[in-house]
């Protein structure tokens, strides 16, 4: 009892870290994509080639850690990481065609539609259900993101069509991660090692090309300097734990979570432009977000509320595996050596 007890604090905390990891990063990377792409910093607008910039870092660091030993090196078949890394890649060139397309208001709506997008995708693909109190704590929290940050809302077809691709890319996406590493029992790093040297390569090939369409001009023509580099760089590295964040939040939890409590990230962006770039902060704003994290508290509670039915409905003899099969099968990958194995012997 007092071991499950240890077990289960260890597990909050590594859940806790992931979180505070994913939105520290990204508040971080935010920010200094900010300085390095406004006009009043160093006008960088290259922003489908920055993120192959980000995951060739990450590739990088995945292959590091492969060739020393850190982390091991699983079999995903090539036809699967090509597909999500297409996927992957139609969300990043999508989501920025439908910034560019869209009034930011229109853009902000749409990325508060890919809850119920996430939602319905997982009922479809994986037949999940959400209990009533979830399903408030939801539009809760889409109300409160929604007051805070949508102003003018102008809508034309190009826009609509590129909004509706990066919204079903992008759920498609963050479902995929979890799918694969329970597919494949495969972890998060090791998953993302694998799919960021694809994605490197094809977005640092289009991307310019991408760019070119959005800002008409390509990076060759772009002047470096020390303080450009230095933010890219930055970039760079926050992307990195953005990303390896991204991937165990999802595996730990789903693709629902992940978004719901990745907009802690607006309220944080928010907060932090207020205070960092003396952005305006309206009543309407400071509801909105009041509201927002009061919808997230929420859920919190639907979620663990969900868990504890769960665990009340299903018998104890149909748990999947005992602690004591998870400790020998533990210590039958670490110690015993598969070759010498009899089949008897195991079957014991």
């Amino acid at each position: 009892m007092e071991k499950a007890e240890s077990e289960k604090k260890a597990s909050s905390v590594s859940d806790v870290g992931a979180w505070a990891m994913n939105v520290t990063s990204s508040v971080g990377i935010i920010m200094a994509n900010k300085q390095l792409m406004s006009s009043s910093g160093f006008a960088f607008t290259f922003a489908t080639t920055l993120t192959g910039f980000h995951f060739a870092l990450t590739a990088l660091v995945g292959m590091v850690s492969n060739a020393t030993g850190l982390s091991a090196s699983k079999h995903v078949p090539l036809w699967e990481l090509l597909w999500f890394s297409l996927v992957a890649n139609t969300s990043i060139a999508a989501m920025n065609f439908s910034l560019m397309l869209n009034s930011v208001g229109f853009y902000q709506i749409s990325k508060l539609s890919m809850i119920p997008v996430v939602c319905v995708m997982e009922w479809i693909l994986h037949n999940k259900h959400y209990s009533r109190e979830v399903k408030a704590s939801v539009m809760v929290v889409v109300v409160g993101v929604g007051i805070c940050t949508v102003t003018d809302v102008k809508v034309n077809a190009k826009g609509f069509i590129c909004a509706c691709t990066a919204i079903f890319s992008t759920s498609l996406q963050q479902i995929s991660i979890g799918s694969l590493q329970k597919k494949y029992s495969i972890g998060s790093f090791e998953l993302l090692s694998k799919t960021a040297p694809i994605q490197a390569l094809s977005l640092l090939i289009f991307g310019p090309f991408v760019d070119y369409f959005l800002s008409g001009r390509f990076i060759t023509t772009y002047k470096m300097t020390y303080g450009a580099i230095f933010c890219i760089l930055l970039s760079c590295a926050l992307a990195v734990f953005c990303n390896i964040s991204q991937y165990l939040c999802i595996g730990r939890f789903s693709a629902t979570s992940f978004q719901v409590l990745g907009h802690m990230k607006t309220v944080c962006v928010l907060t932090l432009g207020w205070l960092i770039f003396d952005s305006e902060m309206t009543f309407k704003n400071i509801a909105g977000m009041f509201l927002a994290v009061v919808g997230m508290v929420i859920y919190s509670w639907a979620v663990e509320l969900d868990k504890q039915r769960q665990t009340k409905a299903t018998p104890h003899g149909k748990n999947s595996m005992t602690e004591d099969e998870i400790r020998l099968l533990k210590e039958g990958i670490e110690h015993m050596d598969l070759e010498d194995m009899e089949l008897g012997d195991v079957k014991s």
